[in-house]
């Protein structure tokens, strides 16, 4: 299969700050590939290099067998873009958006109208296709930024956080319209701090920290980077929580991590069920009683956790060795 985005050694610095440090990544035709990380990551920075909005410093990239920089003008026609917030015209109706931006590809005022009211079709958005954008909702101002981006049916398309902000409705169908998308041949490269967002839709993932790939391989392969499972308990005496921790450390293949204030504890385990029924003898050994104990895979913090040092959302709990 012939790779749609190939980057090599990317670097874009902005004075003494390398938002890109040697970024390189390959994404084969037709698949989804996820861009997963923290925020200042320099996802957003590697989108806007491919999608020739900004050149960089060293390294070099192709995408649709077009050079990011030699070929820019060229690439534009070939790629579809929509970012983190709806870049759409408000005072104009969702079909005039449409139609705006097949005429700025040279598809013609009649080929344009046509083309819009596809995709309005597509979107699920015919029946506000003559309504002003201002009042849409945010769903339907992402559904129809991405039907921006499809306009001139490009062969790779570039996803910047397309979910920000969404309700999980919202979320949801949209994926589904990616799935879609994939279905028929489309390359997608998606940016996203959604490890389920991720998980759903990519093939492969990358997980950037400091402006390169730190982590490479699928949703599960990653999972068991970090530890196949989690052992998650609720205690009931604050005073115990340390110990137990203490004693349980040696089961673990990471950190175990206390949330005192919700008297919890989160182990990262590799044996499974088996390895919690040892956990529970342990604690039921020592008398230390458990409100709650469950068997889980691992989350979107317990991934940057492991790999970035830092949660997803930067909350600051304990850990214990």
């Amino acid at each position: 299969m012939p790779d749609a985005i190939v980057a090599e050694g990317l670097v874009k610095k902005y004075g003494d700050v390398a938002a890109l440090d040697g970024m390189a990544l390959t994404v084969p035709e037709g698949t989804v590939f996820g861009l997963l990380g923290p925020n200042g990551a320099g996802k957003t920075t590697t989108v806007r290099i491919l999608t020739t909005l900004l050149k960089p410093d060293a390294g070099h990239a192709m995408v649709a067998g077009f050079d990011v920089v030699r070929d820019a003008h060229r690439l534009r026609a070939h790629i579809g873009a929509s970012g983190q917030y709806a870049a759409v015209d408000d005072h104009l109706t969702g079909a005039e958006n449409l139609e705006m931006v097949g005429r700025l590809y040279h598809l013609g005022v009649k080929r344009s109208r046509q083309r819009a009211r596809e995709l309005l079709e597509r979107f699920d958005l015919t029946e506000a296709a003559d309504r002003p954008v201002q009042g849409y909702s945010g769903g339907m101002r992402r559904r129809l930024d991405l039907a921006g981006a499809l306009v001139a049916h490009p062969p790779v398309l570039f996803l910047d956080e397309p979910t920000t902000g969404l309700d999980p409705r919202a979320r949801i169908g949209l994926w589904d319209v990616i799935s879609e998308l994939v279905a028929e041949g489309t390359t997608v490269l998606l940016t996203t701090q959604y490890l389920e967002e991720a998980d759903r839709l990519a093939d492969r993932i990358a997980v950037v920290d400091h402006g390169h790939v730190i982590a490479l391989g699928t949703a599960d392969e990653l999972k068991d980077q970090v530890g196949g499972d989690r052992i998650q308990l609720s205690l009931t005496d604050a005073a115990n929580l340390r110990a137990a921790a203490r004693m349980l450390a040696p089961l673990a293949v990471g950190n175990v991590q206390i949330d005192a204030a919700a008297l919890q504890m989160t182990v990262p385990v590799s044996g499974g069920a088996a390895a919690l029924t040892q956990a529970l003898g342990h604690l039921a050994a020592q008398r230390i009683t458990v409100r709650d104990a469950g068997l889980r895979r691992p989350t979107l913090d317990d991934v940057f956790l492991s790999l970035t040092g830092r949660e997803a959302d930067e909350k600051i709990k304990e850990t214990i060795r």
